[in-house]
């Protein structure tokens, strides 16, 4: 999954990449500057991560974040 659509997208991306790399939960937070909780609730699309939290995180984990224009034909009612 490339191209996230909702918060528990975003969760499953980041879960991938941190196991991908090898890192917990605990040792994610750390490197991001977050609690691990909010780990947690991140990636179990639990709770809606500030943007500087998700910078923060897509920082510890060596991801970028790119803004696209969308496929032809989604719409608002296919991320809700």
């Amino acid at each position: 999954m490339d191209n996230p659509r909702s918060v528990s997208d975003l969760g499953e991306i980041l879960r991938q990449s941190r196991r991908s790399q090898k890192l917990t939960q605990a040792a994610l937070a750390e490197r991001a500057g977050v609690q691990a909780h909010h780990i947690s609730n991140i990636e179990n699309g639990v709770t809606n991560p500030k943007v500087v939290t998700v910078f923060a995180l897509l920082a510890a984990l060596n991801l970028d974040w790119r803004i696209t224009p969308r496929t032809a034909g989604a719409g608002i009612e296919d991320i809700f």
